[in-house]
């Protein structure tokens, strides 16, 4: 996601103290850095445990802004007597639960006592290493796009990513052709071949551009900085940069560059990343063989009605030909019982989700390349 941090004048006044995110024809959100903290506040305190929360707004002149949110009450684990994994589901289902449904209405009915935005445009979710492809995600959003708006939309903060100083926030929303099938709940090979619908159709990604208001620029370009007394000296070598900043020699200021972009290790998360891919990819496996299982099954049981099918035609024609009554043919309906076909639904998402672990492999890669040419350029001799 492409973040771009730029000043911008308030359109309107007393529009509350939160995040503003501008759909612009429902394509372009533009954030406001003072909401975004308040929702990587809540999911890094609440990490490992999912954290979710309600989005309100104002949608103006087709233009979807996020002035607020707040966040949803979560089980504890502390006091709950059931097992984390319990714990973790609680939490994803929170934005859909009833009792939750009934505290954003009557958050919503407060805020606009106050004269503040108090319209649900949304839903916003952590994650970690980019894991929210899932059942809960999916059936939280279609509960806000069917029984809300369907211009809803979902933020997704992935904590692991962004503790490294890169803001990780994106904006989804399901598109239409995968709420008419999630509907109707039929997602067997047959509908999934006349809908054409594929794993990529799933959820419609939106860029988000974060943005500051005036005041907040003019503080971050007014703080306290001593200018340079004379040209600055670069060091001889690498190894006295570090003694440098080892014995505090070179002071950081605010905003300023730090060196952990040059750094040359391969990224952790590239790691643990490959790990939770392969794992999906098992996941894949044991869904075909699930699929395969189901074919083997139909195919036996196809075979014994064709069997029961063509024994009674050869009973009939015996019967008919000593001018007895005929016995019925579709009584296989009643003494066989075709197996079910599985829904592809968990499949699709697998799916989605291991394309989602590919594009973070390729961006830690592409990082970790560019360092990598970088330094063999400067290690080969010249000429």
């Amino acid at each position: 996601m492409e973040v771009q941090w730029r000043g911008r004048a308030q359109k309107r006044t007393n529009r509350g103290s939160g995040m503003r995110i501008l759909f612009v024809c429902s394509d372009v959100p533009d954030t406001s850095s003072q909401v975004v903290m308040k929702l990587i506040k809540h999911c890094s305190h609440s990490f490992p445990t999912i954290a979710t929360g309600s989005l309100v707004g104002m949608d103006v002149n087709g233009m979807l802004e996020i002035t607020n949110s707040f966040p949803f009450p979560t089980p504890d684990a502390a006091s709950a007597d059931v097992h984390q994994d319990t714990i973790q589901n609680l939490a994803a289902s929170a934005p859909r639960t009833k009792a939750n449904a009934a505290y954003q209405n009557e958050m919503i009915k407060y805020l606009r006592e106050v004269n503040v935005d108090a319209n649900n445009v949304g839903w916003y979710t952590s994650t970690s290493m980019g894991s929210f492809v899932n059942a809960s995600m999916i059936e939280n959003q279609y509960y806000f796009q069917k029984e809300l708006n369907e211009r809803t939309v979902a933020l997704v903060h992935d904590v692991g990513r962004s503790v490294q100083g890169s803001l990780s926030l994106r904006a989804f929303r399901l598109s239409p052709a995968f709420m008419t099938s999630f509907k109707e709940g039929k997602f067997t090979t047959d509908n999934l071949q006349k809908s054409g619908l594929r794993y990529q159709d799933i959820l419609l990604e939106l860029p988000v551009q974060i943005h500051n208001s005036h005041l907040l620029t003019s503080l971050l370009h007014q703080l306290p900085t001593s200018p340079p007394t004379q040209a600055p000296s670069f060091p001889p070598s690498l190894a006295s940069l570090n003694d440098a900043v080892n014995t505090q020699t070179v002071t950081a200021q605010p905003l300023a560059p730090n060196l952990d972009t040059l750094d040359l290790s391969v990224d952790p998360f590239l790691e643990k990343t490959c790990d939770l891919m392969l794992d999906s990819i098992e996941n894949h496996h044991t869904e075909i063989n699930n699929q395969q299982y189901y074919q083997r099954s139909l195919a036996r049981e196809q075979a014994k009605i064709a069997q029961w099918q063509q024994k009674r035609k050869a009973e009939n024609a015996s019967r008919a030909a000593a001018k007895q009554s005929l016995l019925p043919e579709d009584e296989w309906q009643r003494l066989f019982k075709l197996p079910q076909e599985p829904s592809r639904l968990e499949t699709m998402l697998n799916s989605r989700q291991i394309e989602q672990y590919a594009r973070q492999v390729d961006g830690f890669t592409a990082s970790v390349s560019g360092k990598m040419f970088a330094v063999r350029g400067g290690l080969l001799p010249e000429g």
